[in-house]
C-alpha cells in the first residue's frame, strides 16, 4: 500500500506531547489512554499497550512506510493509528492548529482562563474562604521582621501542600495590597520552551483577577510576540492558578502579571529568536518596573524534589531516600536563602538536578526581580505515599526588605 497520497502530517506523523494513562480495556487487558496535557481537546485515544512503542516512533522524521519497514509490519494499521491520533488533535498538523485557534477564540471571548485546579477548594466563594481560614487557623505566626516583598509557595494540590501555602501567605493577610503582583509559574505540560506571558486574567471560585494590562503591554512592546505566542500553555498549567485564591483571600481581585518560566537547565529546541529566554524576560521585567515605580510583589510557585518510581526511579522511596533527599533539598535551599541567583543556578548546573526540582527557573527569576535583602525559610515538607511510589517536596519561604 502506498501512502504518497496521504497528507504530509499523516504520511510523516509527528506526535505532540502526550500524557499516557494506564487503563483497563473491556476485556480486562491493559490499555493506554493518550491524553492531551495542554487540554485543547477533551478527547482521549485508547490504544493497546504494545502500540505505545510504535507511537513513540511518530517523531516527524520517518514516513509510515519507513516505520512499517522498521517494525516489520503492514502500513495499514500505522495509517489507522496516525489518522486516529490526528482526529483527536494529538499530531502536529492542521487539526491541532484548528483546535488551538478555537481555544484561543474561546479564551478571548471569556477574557480570562476558567477555574480548574482552584475549584478543589470548594464550589463557591464562601466555601473557599472558609477552607482557607481553616488552613490559616492551623498555622503559626512566623513573626517576621521586615517587609515581605515576595514569597516562595508550593504548587502541590492543597490537600498535601496547604501547610506550606498557609505558612508563606500568613503574613500577608493584614497588609495593604501592592501596586502589582508578579506570579511566576512552571511549564509542566505546555508547548512553549521559553518564557510565556499571558495577556489574560484568571478566574477562581473567589472571583476574577484581571491581567495587569499596563505591565503586560510594556513587556510585549519590549519582547515582541515570542513572549505571548504560547500563552495557551496557561490553559492547562496549574502552578499559577493555585496561588490565586490565596492572593484573593489576602488582597482581593488584584491585577496580575502571570508568567511561566522554563527550566533553565534544558536548552531551547531552536535558538531562532521565536521564544523569550529567561535572561531576556528578567531584563525587560526589571526595566518595566524601574519605569513604572511603585511596589511589586513577587510570587514564585515552586515545588522542589520529585522522586520515586512514578518519576522513573528504580526503587520505592524509603526512609533512607527521604533522608538523602532532605539533605540535598536543604543544601539547595541554602543556596537560595543566600540570595545570589547566579550561585543558586550554578549549583544546579553543577549537580545536574538529581532530584528533579521543577521550579529552578522561577525561583531564579524571583531573586533577580525581587532582589531581596533577606530570604527566610519558614517550613519544609515531604509529601509521599505509603507505598513509596512518589514523593514531592516543597517549602515556604519569604523574601524580605529589612530596612
Amino acid at each position: 500500500m502506498s501512502t504518497e497520497s496521504l497528507p504530509e502530517h499523516i504520511q510523516r506523523p509527528h506526535l505532540r506531547p502526550i500524557q499516557p494513562i494506564g487503563v483497563q480495556g473491556k476485556d480486562g487487558k491493559p490499555m493506554i489512554a493518550l491524553r492531551d496535557p495542554a487540554m485543547l481537546t477533551g478527547q482521549t485515544m485508547v490504544i493497546p499497550m504494545p502500540a505505545m512503542q510504535v507511537v513513540q516512533l511518530f517523531r516527524g522524521q520517518q514516513t509510515l512506510e519507513e516505520i512499517a519497514s522498521l517494525t516489520k509490519g503492514p502500513v495499514e494499521p500505522l495509517q489507522q493509528l496516525a489518522e486516529g491520533l490526528d482526529k483527536v488533535g494529538l499530531l502536529w498538523g492542521p487539526t491541532f492548529k484548528l483546535l488551538e485557534a478555537q481555544a484561543k477564540e474561546k479564551l478571548e471571548q471569556a477574557g480570562s482562563f476558567p477555574p480548574r485546579a482552584s475549584i478543589s477548594l470548594g464550589k463557591d466563594e464562601a466555601e473557599c474562604r472558609a477552607k482557607l481560614q481553616e488552613y490559616f487557623d492551623q498555622t503559626e505566626d512566623p513573626e517576621l521582621e521586615g517587609t515581605v516583598t515576595g514569597i516562595i509557595a508550593p504548587h502541590l494540590d492543597y490537600e498535601r501542600g496547604w501547610p506550606n501555602y498557609a505558612a508563606a501567605y500568613y503574613a500577608l493577610r493584614d497588609t495593604p495590597p501592592p501596586d502589582r503582583i508578579l506570579v511566576l509559574g512552571s511549564n509542566h505540560t505546555g508547548i512553549g520552551d521559553g518564557v510565556v506571558l499571558t495577556e489574560f486574567g484568571f478566574e477562581t471560585p473567589l472571583g476574577r483577577c484581571p491581567a495587569d494590562d499596563q505591565v503586560v503591554e510594556k513587556l510585549v512592546e519590549k519582547l515582541g510576540d515570542p513572549v505571548v505566542i504560547d500563552q495557551l500553555d496557561h490553559l492547562a498549567e496549574h502552578s499559577i492558578e493555585l496561588q490565586i485564591p490565596w492572593l484573593q483571600y489576602c488582597w482581593g481581585n488584584v491585577p496580575l502579571i502571570s508568567v511561566i518560566i522554563p527550566d533553565p537547565l534544558i536548552p531551547m529546541i531552536e535558538e531562532d529568536d521565536q521564544r523569550t529566554t529567561l535572561d531576556q524576560f528578567v531584563e525587560a521585567m526589571n526595566e518595566t518596573l524601574d519605569e513604572l515605580g511603585g511596589n511589586t510583589f513577587v510570587v514564585a510557585s515552586s515545588d522542589l524534589s520529585h522522586v520515586g518510581p512514578q518519576f522513573g526511579e528504580p526503587r520505592p522511596v524509603d526512609d533512607q531516600r527521604r533522608f538523602d533527599v532532605e539533605r540535598h533539598d536543604r543544601e539547595m535551599m541554602g543556596k537560595f536563602v543566600a540570595g545570589d541567583p547566579e550561585e543558586f543556578l550554578s549549583a544546579f548546573k553543577w549537580n545536574k538536578n538529581p532530584t528533579r526540582w521543577c521550579s529552578i527557573g522561577n525561583m531564579t527569576a524571583a531573586l533577580q526581580i525581587a532582589k531581596p535583602q533577606q530570604v527566610e525559610l519558614l517550613d519544609y515538607r515531604q509529601a509521599y505515599d505509603e507505598r513509596g511510589a512518589v514523593m514531592v517536596t516543597s517549602a515556604a519561604m519569604v523574601m524580605l526588605d529589612t530596612e
